[in-house]
């Protein structure tokens, strides 16, 4: 995975080299550990490998991954448990009734899954997870959307690195740059850049 932050610094360093200020250093092994405890269940190897070179990026308005945050693993641990906290208090569910999603092929129609693991965030309540519980036709590990206020659930990349590599040629590609205020995002993105 060092291949992919090297190209996405190399990047940073022509287009934005501020944004080189704001990624953590690698992730500690107990930090981990302790994500893989939480959730009963172990982290795909790509993205640990990933994170041991960069632990996501500070919190800050600028963000890496189309103007939202790449969380560091403390922060997903946080997001986690905020989803966890509603899960137990029957927020997702509606006379007794599970409250559910419309989902993509292989992916649960929960609408949310202790098992999908946050790992960008808007700050918004909208996030792209992990998915470490797909259903038929998905695979483990797979990357989806999680939008607080939208039942569609969408299947972005079949894997980690898979995400990561598509979204790393496509910012070398042109199709991305970089925001003061934003961070990087998409060329197409329709928001006001000097909002």
């Amino acid at each position: 995975m060092q291949e992919y932050w090297t190209r996405w610094e190399n990047w940073m360093k022509q287009h934005a080299p501020r944004l080189l200020n704001i990624l953590n250093p690698g992730v500690t092994y107990e930090a981990v550990e302790s994500l893989e405890k939480l959730i009963g269940a172990a982290m795909p190897a790509d993205f640990k490998a990933f994170y041991a070179i960069h632990n996501g990026q500070q919190h800050a308005r600028a963000g890496l991954v189309d103007a939202d945050q790449l969380l560091p693993v403390e922060e997903i641990i946080e997001k986690w448990h905020h989803w966890q906290d509603l899960l137990d208090a029957g927020t997702f569910m509606y006379n007794d009734e599970p409250i559910i999603s419309e989902p993509d092929t292989g992916i649960k129609n929960n609408w949310w899954n202790p098992l999908w693991i946050p790992i960008t965030s808007d700050g918004f309540g909208n996030y792209l997870c992990l998915d470490l519980d797909p259903a038929p036709g998905g695979q483990h590990g797979q990357i989806i959307t999680l939008w607080h206020d939208d039942s569609h659930r969408a299947v972005v990349a079949p894997s980690f690195r898979e995400w990561v590599a598509a979204y790393i040629a496509a910012i070398e590609k042109g199709d991305y740059i970089f925001v003061k205020k934003w961070g990087i995002v998409h060329r197409d993105t329709s928001f006001n850049y000097n909002d």
